[in-house]
């Protein structure tokens, strides 16, 4: 009986795994009569399945062999198909667990853009979400204070956040702001409602431009925990200080992003002559 149960999950997995390719067989299935080489075709059958989302971003592809039997072919001919799609970023390989379909980066332009988190990753065709680790009054240290233009010791906000993009983690934002000025912000949804969004219900504390430095670090064991990037991985890291219209920062934040899901586009213009 043991026996049996385990054949039907076996076969189970492998009519759900193959699903996708098999509906494309009916008519776009491997020749082996053709000048096309079988490799080349399976290939092609792979990379139109993913970018047809019949295999999503982290999703496990079937093993060489059970790619052999269903189409007949041998490992050869499988291994030559895989490693390509490995080479050329379409698939990647975890040790001992299996082959997996690569999660495209996330194209984030808000270096150059002044947009909140949800609408640049809308825009991106992403669903965005966040997820509220703390908010809280603390005390200022040093470079908080350094940044905000206060003095060491002054009451702030901490808002720290764990930002998704379909429901994947991408960054990890620590945002420091002047108690005196965001006190309300205690009180607000800042997992429904954008913090600019809510910074721009006043003059005073609405971000009319920023300053952005950015530099590539490893990831931490923090990020190892929250976002499931193993340590010593790269880490794209941003300060970022928030002023408002008479140039008074409003908002400093360090943002940890994950150097795997997310690619940063820049646009130079030539200089007028």
């Amino acid at each position: 009986m043991k026996k049996y149960v385990m054949i039907m999950k076996i076969q189970r997995y492998i009519t759900v795994s193959f699903l996708g390719v098999a509906m494309i067989l009916e008519s776009n299935r491997i020749q082996k009569d053709i000048p096309i080489p079988l490799y080349y075709q399976l290939k092609e059958l792979i990379l139109s399945e993913i970018k047809n989302g019949n295999y999503p971003g982290g999703s496990i592809i079937p093993t060489e062999s059970e790619i052999c039997s269903f189409f007949h072919i041998s490992r050869t001919t499988v291994r030559q198909a895989i490693t390509e799609l490995v080479q050329e970023g379409h698939l990647y390989r975890v040790k001992s667990k299996g082959t997996f379909v690569a999660i495209k980066p996330i194209n984030q332009d808000f270096i150059q853009k002044l947009e909140s988190f949800d609408e640049q990753i809308r825009r991106s065709g992403s669903i965005p979400s966040t997820e509220i680790l703390e908010l809280s009054r603390r005390t200022a240290d040093n470079k908080v204070a350094e940044k905000l233009n206060l003095t060491e010791g002054d009451p702030v906000i901490y808002l720290y956040r764990k930002r998704f993009a379909d429901k994947r983690p991408i960054v990890l934002v620590e945002t420091f702001l002047p108690y005196d000025k965001c006190s309300f912000l205690l009180t607000q949804d800042l997992k429904q409602t954008p913090l600019y969004q809510l910074l721009s219900s006043s003059t005073d504390t609405e971000i009319y431009f920023i300053k952005r430095l950015v530099e590539a670090v490893e990831a931490n064991a923090n990020d190892e925990k929250l976002m499931g990037i193993k340590r010593g991985k790269p880490i794209q890291y941003f300060e970022s200080v928030g002023c408002n219209s008479v140039g008074a920062p409003i908002e400093f934040s360090i943002a940890r992003y994950r150097g795997d899901y997310n690619q940063f586009e820049v646009t130079l213009f030539l200089k007028n002559k």
